[in-house]
């Protein structure tokens, strides 16, 4: 037996260890489990090369739950360690550097994730056992076993024991805080989340399977006995999909892969990409386009980042651009940089390259389709919207690239690019000031009348909805020359397009003025601004519009983007055509006449812009009723 004290260049690394590793102690399984399966890999890697000629047998990883021991066990059938080699590489701890590293974290984020960058996985068995054995035998032949122990404080002991198969246990006794590790379903919570797709199969928990019974003992007619055995279970894909070769895998391979990785989606996904990059840099993966809801929030958090088959985290947002977020799926690259536990990434030159190629990599897959088969691409626009106008918004790479495929939608369900709409417009929609307008609705139904008239004058509208809408048209101004995007219901088409000076007004001034106080009686003077304009006699009476500036202001405030500009108050105009033979007949009327067709025309207003509810929209149905009595 020999015992001795860990080299280590601090006091003691155990409390430091659980000091900063507790709000993360769950990952101690992933390393204990990674290094088991490093051990199996290792040891099959030499009997390819020849230098391990013994029986290699069935290479697997167990975790052995005993609950009444209050003990958690990883098991392997790995290289082995003799007692110089558990000399080397668990007494021996590379640990100059953690005081320096303790203060010059403290306080920070990844304080608590010291695990990894020091090489210190075997050790984080200590944020959650009181004491930690190593029962070992080496592949070398005429190996003798051994036992490491520590009670998580710098003393150790090694002793000579027996043991039979070639391989390591690690026994963790867990102490009293960490009970919750002792528990079935916690176990396998963690070995589902981080050890899902390891390389070597690893098995926990247990199975119920039927065997002869072997005594051979038999029924009443004669038939052997079955008799039920518990067997451990396989809880792991060795050979994921992102593994393989694209040429080996067909459309129903990667949707049952999607289903693996997302078992509680009902949804498809539209798409896929395939990545497998070997130089500069080691990267694989598959990326799924999934159907994007309304809540751009909602999606993230969907892309699992690997290291060599090893779930890292599936916060992703130092490795892809923001709007690559709202892709599903995995990423796997051993160059990646992680700092400390494994958990956090570092920015520097491979993550930039990666980046930017997984970009490109998007951006290339949508341009081909769109090439391919222009009209199944045009078909899944609508889902892929979303996405693209986020990639627009956010990353000028994927922007300029998008020229090719970034749609936009009419009225009548056609589908151009901006070129091509810019082409199908300019003749009609150009101004007198040469800038071509574009019109669009965000609720075909809402703003029927106000498509109608537009269509009737032989203009197009574009229907653009969705969170991103407002944020993106402002993109398009300032990318496209003059060009200017407008809601059809934001003024009076007269106005929205000027084609010449404005049409004379049949109101004079004091007229106006005479009229202005009878409208402003009947609507909300802090949220309405009454206004005449000279409009075509063709035009509705009232007009209630909503600048577009402002509109589009408080549609980006919502969402969290008005910046600078601040609060907006709700507010609208409230256009009086001059030009209407009902608006001039009023000056004709008594006070309680004008206060009863204004309240009409004012009502028909509201009502056409979906704003006349409650009690307004009450005693406007009663009034009418009584009318047509």
């Amino acid at each position: 037996m020999k015992t001795g004290q860990i080299n280590v260049q601090t006091e003691n690394i155990f409390p430091i260890i659980k000091k900063f590793l507790y709000s993360d102690h769950e990952i101690f399984l992933r390393e204990l489990v990674s290094n088991a399966v490093d051990a199996s890999q290792k040891l099959n890697v030499l009997a390819k090369n020849g230098e391990f000629k013994g029986e290699l047998g069935e290479l697997k990883v167990e975790v052995i739950l005993n609950k009444e021991d209050k003990t958690l066990t990883i098991r392997d059938r790995g290289i082995g360690m003799t007692a110089d080699e558990i000399d080397k590489y668990i007494n021996q701890i590379a640990f100059s550097g953690a005081e320096e590293f303790v203060q010059q974290y403290k306080g920070k984020e990844g304080a608590e994730q010291i695990i990894g960058h020091f090489g210190l996985g075997f050790y984080s068995a200590f944020m959650v056992a009181e004491r930690v054995q190593i029962r070992t035998l080496s592949r070398h032949e005429g190996a003798q076993a051994v036992q490491w122990e520590s009670n998580g404080s710098p003393e150790y002991t090694i002793t000579e024991i027996d043991k039979s198969e070639r391989g390591t246990d690690i026994i963790l006794y867990i102490n009293e805080e960490s009970i919750e590790f002792l528990e079935k379903e916690r176990i396998g919570g963690i070995i589902s989340k981080y050890c899902k797709f390891l390389p070597i199969p690893v098995f926990f928990g247990t199975r119920t399977e039927y065997v002869d019974s072997p005594e051979g003992e038999k029924d009443e007619e004669g038939k052997v006995k079955r008799v039920a055995i518990d067997v451990p279970n396989q809880v792991n894909n060795v050979a994921p999909a992102w593994t393989k070769a694209p040429v080996d895998l067909s459309d129903e391979d990667y949707a049952t892969f999607y289903r693996e990785l997302y078992p509680a989606t009902f949804d498809d996904p539209l798409f896929h990409i395939h990545l497998n990059v070997d130089y500069p840099f080691n990267l694989t993966g598959i990326l799924y386009f999934p159907k994007i809801k309304e809540n751009v929030e909602v999606q993230r958090n969907k892309i699992n980042l690997y290291s060599n088959q090893v779930f890292i985290t599936d916060s992703v947002a130092e490795i892809v651009p923001e709007f690559l977020t709202l892709l599903h799926g995995v990423i796997d690259s051993p160059d990646i940089p992680l700092n400390v536990s494994r958990s956090y990434l570092q920015s520097d030159g491979n993550v930039k390259k990666i980046s930017a190629h997984i970009t490109k990599k998007v951006a290339d897959k949508l341009a081909e389709m769109f090439k391919k088969d222009r009209k199944d691409f045009e078909a899944k626009w609508d889902d892929l919207q979303l996405f693209v106008q986020y990639g627009v918004l956010s990353e000028e790479k994927f922007a300029d690239k998008a020229k090719e495929f970034n749609l936009v939608k009419n009225t009548q369900n056609e589908y151009f690019t901006i070129a091509e709409y810019q082409e199908k417009v300019k003749a009609l929609q150009t101004d007198k000031d040469n800038k071509l307008i574009v019109l669009y609705t965000s609720n075909p139904e809402d703003q029927f009348s106000f498509v109608k008239k537009a269509k009737e004058r032989g203009y197009d509208v574009l229907h653009l909805d969705g969170p991103l809408a407002s944020h993106w048209i402002s993109k398009m101004e300032q990318s496209l020359e003059q060009v200017s995007f407008v809601r059809v219901d934001a003024d009076s088409l007269d106005k929205l397009i000027k084609k010449t000076d404005e049409i004379p007004s049949k109101l004079s001034k004091e007229e106006e003025e005479k009229l202005k106080p009878v409208f402003e009686s009947n609507v909300a003077k802090e949220k309405f601004t009454v206004q005449f304009e000279s409009m075509s006699e063709s035009e509705a009476p009232i007009i209630i519009t909503q600048p577009e500036f402002i509109r589009r202001m408080m549609e980006q405030q919502r969402l969290g983007g008005a910046g600078f500009y601040g609060a907006f108050p709700e507010m609208y105009n409230l256009s009086v055509n001059a030009n209407h033979p009902l608006v001039g007949t009023l000056l004709q009327k008594n006070e309680e006449e004008q206060q009863a067709i204004t309240k009409q025309l004012v009502d028909l207003a509201l009502l056409a812009q979906g704003m006349l509810k409650g009690e307004a929209l009450d005693q406007f149905i009663q009034r009418n009723i009584e009318h047509i009595a």
